[in-house]
């Protein structure tokens, strides 16, 4: 009995035991001590295509902005947004009366010059008269030297109203010219052919305008036509972006549906965000939304699939090299090189670990590391030797992709 019981206690311990063993094997609690497990692929030739991520909103490549030149209410409103409008087509007008007073006001006084004018005319030609016989009697000895110059005097006064009220109808003229101009501005004309896109104002409103700066925002037209797509490029990627540089972009209302794009405007200064001490430069950069690839969301209910203020990635195709060496971006870092040791030995953290004085992945040439100065950093790819031991190689890099770098 007691053989029994001790055979039952045996077969549990050694259960429990292997249980243990296998456990601890799958977790390395036994052997493997120092073994890290790692990926490790072939340098191999492949094409790599660089790409820039940036986010962005869809906008038209053309809007216009109309404000008005004069001030005043709106009393008539024909337009709406999201109406499709031809260039010359009237849209609204603002209430009118006081430049229709103003107009009456400029043209009378103009009436009021030219009578001026009339009677300046009458008195020059009186003057003229009478210093042409006075100068005939003063010549004769009929007339003394004052009354002579007294008439040539009076001619002189006569010819100078004139001359003023000359001046006078042609300063009345232009005020009248520009209170009729102001009263055609009250009515305000589509001056592109586009759709509206956005509309500001409601019947009824007042609205501020002058003729030395932007008045109240009334509404825009664009043309949906040409839509394009503008996004925020980081200051450390911009220098690698180039004009008509081809871009595959997607638009959040659209996620079954890649466009295409090409790159059509390169800002040369930055706008820059945030405080001073945390601000973010970036460069906004417009790219073309080709038509082509979206024709086929096009419809007779939905003539302008895209509408401004979409939001969109856009992935820049920067650069493409063909039939190049590579390793996954994962193999490569970067190291900043400390002093040389006096011992020469490796610290703790780089047992089994050792750096080449040259290496090289591609065809550009090698990198040497007494060419890099203490502190400066330096790109190490992680390789594998015959031996199994992962070796650090100073390389010199090119273009990358999301996976493999030159």
């Amino acid at each position: 009995m007691k053989s029994k019981k001790l055979l039952i206690i045996l077969a549990v311990v050694a259960a429990a035991l292997i249980i243990v063993i296998a456990v601890g094997n799958k977790l390395g609690w036994f052997g493997n001590k120092g073994i890290m497990k790692v990926a490790v692929a072939n340098v191999e030739k492949r094409d790599i295509l660089e790409i820039i991520t940036a986010n962005g909103k869809i906008q038209p490549e053309t809007e216009v902005s109309i404000s008005p030149d004069v001030s005043g209410e709106i009393v008539d409103l024909v337009v709406k947004e999201g109406d499709n409008v031809a260039r010359g087509q009237y849209l609204l007008k603002i209430k009118p009366e006081e430049y229709v007073m103003i107009r009456n006001r400029t043209e009378a006084a103009l009436n009021s010059s030219r009578a001026r004018l009339k009677q300046a005319e009458a008195q020059l030609e009186l003057s003229t008269l009478d210093f042409n016989r006075n100068r005939t009697l003063y010549d004769q000895g009929a007339i003394s030297e004052a009354e002579y110059e007294q008439s040539r005097i009076s001619y002189s006064t006569a010819k100078a109203e004139k001359e003023a009220a000359e001046f006078a109808v042609e300063s009345a003229l232009a005020s009248l010219h520009e209170a009729e101009e102001n009263l055609m501005k009250t009515s305000i004309y589509a001056p592109m052919s586009g759709t509206i896109s956005k509309l500001e104002v409601e019947l009824g409103e007042r609205v501020v305008g002058t003729s030395m700066m932007a008045g109240t925002p009334l509404l825009r037209i664009a043309d949906l036509s040409r839509m394009e797509v503008e996004v925020e490029v980081n200051e450390n990627d911009i220098v690698r972006v180039s004009r008509h540089d081809t871009a595959i972009i997607e638009i959040d209302a659209y996620p079954d549906s890649k466009f295409k794009g090409i790159v059509s405007e390169i800002p040369v200064s930055a706008s820059t965000t945030g405080v001073t001490t945390d601000q973010v430069t970036n460069f906004n950069v417009k790219l073309l939304v080709l038509s082509e690839s979206y024709k086929d969301l096009i419809t007779e209910r939905n003539p302008f699939p895209l509408r401004p203020g979409m939001s969109a990635t856009a992935d820049i195709q920067t650069n493409l090299k063909t039939d190049v060496l590579s390793i996954p971006i994962q193999a490569v870092t970067t190291r900043v090189k400390e002093a040389d040791r006096s011992d020469n030995k490796p610290d703790s953290s780089e047992q089994e670990v050792t750096l080449s004085s040259t290496g090289e992945i591609n065809s550009t040439g090698s990198v040497s590391r007494d060419d890099i100065k203490e502190g400066e950093a330096m790109i190490v790819a992680f390789t594998v030797n015959k031996e199994n031991k992962v070796l650090m190689k100073l390389v010199k890099t090119g273009i990358q992709d999301s996976n493999y770098i030159e």
